[in-house]
């Protein structure tokens, strides 16, 4: 259904920085990087075509927060879902809640 997804960020080098420890558990890795104009493309280490990235807005103007976005990653088990979230939190990265089952929105998630 989707062709890829696009973050954008005002700091490239230390949204690389997340991201990069971030997916790795997910065996997702860095497959094309850009600094100028500014992007970085992602994707599972056994595809190669990147479906989620990171720039710097085209428009040049700041990125902003895009509050109710939600970008969910899949995972093979719970143990990943974990190893996921403590990369991100050691990254630098915030939650909102820690892991767990949110039924309400998906049997598995």
């Amino acid at each position: 259904m989707l062709s890829h997804v696009t973050l954008c960020t005002n700091d490239l080098p230390a949204a690389l920085a997340l991201y990069d420890r971030l997916l790795a558990p997910l065996a997702i890795t860095r497959h094309e990087t850009s600094l100028d104009p500014g992007m970085a493309g992602y994707a599972l280490a056994a595809e190669g075509t990147p479906q989620f990235w990171l720039m710097r807005p085209i428009d040049g103007r700041p990125a902003t927060v895009g509050n109710g976005v939600t970008v969910v990653f899949e995972a093979a088990d719970r143990a990943t879902v974990d190893a996921v979230h403590a990369a991100g939190i050691a990254a630098g990265g915030r939650d909102e809640g820690s892991p767990g089952l949110r039924p309400h929105y998906h049997a598995d998630l």
